[in-house]
């Protein structure tokens, strides 16, 4: 699978991803630090990538539907230091070549992960 990592996860999550097999580029790589929402999302969608952010905004289907997407995956955890954050990614990995993420939104939180399409 094809990511962007936003720029409010850990760079690290890239390389997370990459071990595990997948394409993965963080908005620092690509000078798209301070980008609008919709416009991050338009790049995700010409890139053919699905979104990895702890930004709840992108929770908002009505906002962002899925099935507009690649995929979004938003990680809400009460603690977002950094090595809550990469446990959080690094428990995903399994589940990216179980599950379809394309045209989907994951919620993923502590104990669960929800799964939201098209409204």
């Amino acid at each position: 699978m094809r990511f962007k990592i936003d720029e409010n996860l850990p760079v690290e999550v890239a390389s997370i991803l990459r071990s595990a097999g997948h394409e993965a580029m963080t908005v620092f790589e690509q000078n798209m630090v301070g980008e609008e929402d919709n416009r991050l999302l338009s790049v995700c969608s010409a890139e053919s990538r699905a979104l990895i952010t702890l930004d709840l905004d992108f929770s908002d289907i009505r906002a962002y539907p899925p099935d507009r997407h690649f995929g979004l995956i938003v990680i809400r955890s009460r603690q977002q230091d950094k090595a809550t954050v990469i446990d959080y990614v690094t428990r995903l990995i399994p589940l990216l070549d179980e599950e379809p993420l394309q045209g989907r939104l994951w919620i993923v939180e502590e104990n669960r992960i929800r799964v939201r399409e098209g409204i």
